[in-house]
């Protein structure tokens, strides 16, 4: 008889992802809110919506994203509990600028071998994720690739929903000529640029060189400054549009393509955004990313996002208030430029 090949023997451990599947319960579990249904292990997860009958014309609002190259930083310094971080800020982040509240989130780890403790610990930035913007984390799936990726290799996506009333919609469509642009500062390089900077910062410099405290990142090792998480902007926005009602047209979410690819999104035909360059600290990480790179200043404004991680399209005679609201809330808001007329293009001054 034919000799028997198990499942195992051609790499996939299954009693390791039943352990796996443990050890994330109780991470998991922290995450639910009331509307929760069931619990994680079943074939789908389950999230009431009965909130949305209180709303006069409710929108479901989706978004999904992943880390990026991000991850070999991760694994370079051998840690995972914060790239968890980063796949959730880009999708909440996102679905954000729509003035959405997120309601649930559902991830994909893909491995090259799976360990129960690695996943744990790539979960455990999931779920505080999750905690951070108010949302729960109530599915996945746990993919083990033998033979397509190396064992200690792994890849992470995400998928959001969220919901908002049609009538409280942030859009575009409602920004006008002399509104405000008040920024909110990002981290560092959050998740997006990481192929250009693991290239001129990380390659050709050895690990004890990259795990060194720098006076020029504030003390921070380049692996370490590279490796700190995006930024979660939920519960502040969303705070200051309950506080301050109609102050908030549009949002710019800063990822992929810097300022000057984003901005513009949160722009109709009729008007340009006014950046006045100088009026906000850029990060030590980004500074020496940029200038590793040698790059021009206007190839950095849409590499970036320069220190900006969020920007808010706001009415003029309201500005005051979401600032005050802002910097009641600890945050570090600062004015970077104004709506003017235009055709829907980012301009620098």
């Amino acid at each position: 008889m034919a000799e028997q090949i198990t499942y195992s023997q051609a790499g996939v451990d299954i009693v390791e992802g039943a352990k796996a599947v443990d050890a994330i319960k109780p991470l998991v579990r922290r995450t639910y809110r009331n509307e929760v249904v069931g619990d994680i292990g079943g074939f789908g997860g389950l999230f009431s919506i009965a909130a949305a009958k209180d709303m006069e014309d409710p929108l479901l609002v989706s978004g999904t994203d992943g880390v990026g190259t991000k991850l070999k930083v991760a694994q370079m310094l051998g840690v995972h509990n914060t790239v968890g971080i980063d796949l959730v800020a880009m999708c909440v982040n996102d679905i954000l600028a729509t003035g959405a509240e997120p309601l649930f989130f559902l991830d994909y780890v893909a491995v090259g071998k799976l360990s129960s403790e690695a996943m744990a610990s790539i979960v455990e930035g999931i779920a505080k994720g999750c905690i951070m913007s108010g949302c729960s984390l109530i599915g996945g799936e746990m993919a083990e690739h033998p033979g397509v990726m190396a064992d200690d290799d792994y890849d992470l996506s995400g998928f959001c929903v969220g919901i908002v009333d049609r009538p409280k919609m942030l859009d575009p469509e409602h920004v006008r000529v002399g509104d405000v642009l008040v920024g909110l500062p990002s981290s560092g390089l959050h998740s997006n640029g990481y192929s250009l900077a693991r290239k001129v910062a990380v390659e050709g410099r050895t690990r004890e060189e990259l795990s060194q405290s720098r006076d020029y990142l504030n003390g921070k090792s380049i692996l370490g400054a590279l490796l700190q998480p995006t930024r979660i902007y939920v519960k502040p926005v969303r705070e200051v549009m309950e506080a301050v009602p109609g102050a908030l047209h549009a949002l710019a979410h800063i990822t992929g393509g810097g300022i000057s690819e984003n901005l513009n999104r949160a722009l109709n035909e009729g008007v340009d955004a006014e950046v006045r360059l100088g009026t906000w600290d850029v990060p030590p990480i980004v500074q020496f990313v940029c200038e590793e790179a040698n790059l021009s200043q206007k190839e950095a404004l849409k590499t970036f996002n320069m220190g900006v991680g969020m920007v808010l399209v706001v009415a003029a005679d309201q500005a005051d208030d979401v600032m005050r609201e802002l910097s009641k809330m600890g945050e570090k808001p600062f004015v970077m430029g104004s709506i003017v007329e235009g055709d829907g293009k980012v301009i620098y001054k």
